[in-house]
């Protein structure tokens, strides 16, 4: 099999980008990252070689290009099935991929209000109504899943999968902004800044020297 390769955008913003690259890591995939500063003539030149879609993530296995956080995390899984993307049991399987796609598709509010920015710490500004309820709604996929799939481990089904790597940007916003969370989410936002990997992550995104306006003045 040849080397895979992850086309991402910057650490601190990219939250499609930190998908994929979480779970890669954290599984121990062996994998050669390339990150294109967002919003550069870099990611202008080149995201039109590496992506028929021209955004990030993508990923690289051979001839074979696969674009979008959730086909990417999908083909993974097909690709390596000891790593147990989804979980075995037919209705948890369905439930992780149900609130995946909630997650890939939904929560424009939350998205649009409070833009993943792993450098931010301040208490959350005025958000609208549908923020609010986005924030409601991601507790309640939390707390329900963990309730009735969690017994295994910290995380949504018990081990680390791909809901929770569709989830994990949600944890850095939440943190990011000061977001008030009831103790089951706080737990569970606790576990995903607890995996190696995601500090990783960080490291690599305070390491980062960009700074785009559009995701620091927001709620300033």
């Amino acid at each position: 099999m040849s080397r895979l390769r992850l086309v991402i955008g910057n650490k601190n913003y990219s939250s499609w980008s930190l998908r994929p690259w979480l779970f890669m890591r954290h599984h121990g995939l062996d994998f050669e990252e390339v990150r294109l500063p967002l919003d550069s003539d870099t990611f202008r030149q080149r995201i039109v070689e590496l992506s028929p879609s021209g955004r990030v993530p993508v990923l690289h296995d051979g001839e074979r290009v696969v674009w979008d956080s959730l086909a990417i995390l999908e083909y993974l899984a097909d690709l390596q099935p000891p790593l147990r993307g989804w979980p075995e049991e037919q209705g948890a399987r369905a439930l992780a991929r149900c609130i995946s796609a909630e997650m890939h598709a939904g929560f424009a509010d939350l998205r649009g209000e409070l833009p993943m920015n792993c450098g931010r710490r301040s208490s959350l500004h005025a958000i609208s109504a549908g923020a609010r309820r986005d924030i409601e709604r991601i507790q309640s996929i939390w707390r329900q899943t963990r309730q009735a799939h969690g017994d295994g481990g910290p995380f949504l089904f018990g081990h680390f999968g791909i809901a929770d790597a569709m989830y994990a940007p949600v944890a850095v916003r939440f943190r990011g902004y000061g977001v008030p969370l009831d103790a089951d989410s706080q737990a569970y936002v606790e576990a995903i800044y607890a995996l190696p990997a995601m500090q990783d992550w960080l490291a690599g995104a305070a390491a980062e020297s960009e700074r785009l306006a559009k995701y620091e003045t927001i709620g300033h």
